[in-house]
């Protein structure tokens, strides 16, 4: 009688009828994963407004996507501060503000300044060779596009690998997980540092060159020195924008 029952239950989970790994759910994480990259792209570009509000059905017709993963997808970025969620009100492009740069600047500076020193003390040469790459894609990528000197992707992608190939020799997955979090919230904060009077005469590749130099050098205080220099002049130059006034 066991045999039997066994020999039933087997031939039920086997049917065809029954799709146990249905592809469905692999492709609807796909299309929420892409449509992520989609709207956080958008908002670190000002495309999307800080705290303007997220429709669904605008938003769905926009990106021409269906609503269960624009809803996944929006729910991803308000883990990250990119997004706001509040009940009965939906979703929103979170807002920004002067003392939240200021402290999330300070914090980065304290936390990835100890992971670059770590890195640079312990980097062997896949580390050199991975800084050295990042950074070789990185330089030879302009920055902006257009009139409305709006960040392109590929750079902002080749700029958060150089600068996570710098400490990636630390061998903390807390620290880094840490700098990963804070780069983040920061990058929402980048397009407004391009939209000042002055942004088009800071001469960026060469911050990062001399920063890489310095790392590949081991000297630890020039790069941390050269490491703060880069992002507090950035943080400086979004505190002129209008919309922090």
């Amino acid at each position: 009688m066991i045999r039997a029952d066994k020999r039933k239950m087997e031939s039920t989970l086997n049917s065809p009828m029954i799709n146990w790994q249905s592809a469905e759910p692999t492709e609807k994480r796909t299309m929420a994963s892409q449509l992520e990259e989609r709207i956080r792209q958008d908002i670190i570009n000002g495309r999307l407004a800080p705290g303007s509000r997220l429709r669904l059905k605008e938003l769905s017709e926009a990106y021409d996507v269906g609503v269960i993963p624009l809803r996944e997808a929006l729910s991803r970025l308000a883990s990250s501060g990119f997004v706001s969620a509040a009940d009965q009100k939906g979703f929103s492009v979170g807002r920004i503000s002067a003392a939240e740069i200021a402290d999330i600047t300070a914090a980065r500076l304290h936390i990835e300044c100890k992971a670059l020193a770590d890195s640079i003390r312990q980097g062997d040469v896949e580390w050199e060779s991975r800084v050295l790459a990042a950074h070789h894609r990185l330089d030879r990528l302009t920055i902006v596009e257009g009139p409305e000197r709006l960040l392109k992707p590929e750079w902002e992608k080749a700029h958060e690998v150089f600068h996570q190939a710098l400490i990636s020799g630390c061998n903390s997955p807390t620290l880094l997980r840490l700098c990963s979090s804070l780069r983040d919230q920061t990058a929402r904060y980048r397009f407004l540092s391009m939209h000042y009077a002055d942004s088009s005469a800071r001469d960026v590749p060469n911050e990062h060159r001399q920063l890489m130099d310095a790392a590949l050098a081991k000297d630890i205080g020039k790069a941390c020195e050269l490491l703060s220099s880069h992002y507090q002049t950035t943080t400086d130059s979004v505190l002129k924008h209008a919309l922090l006034g």
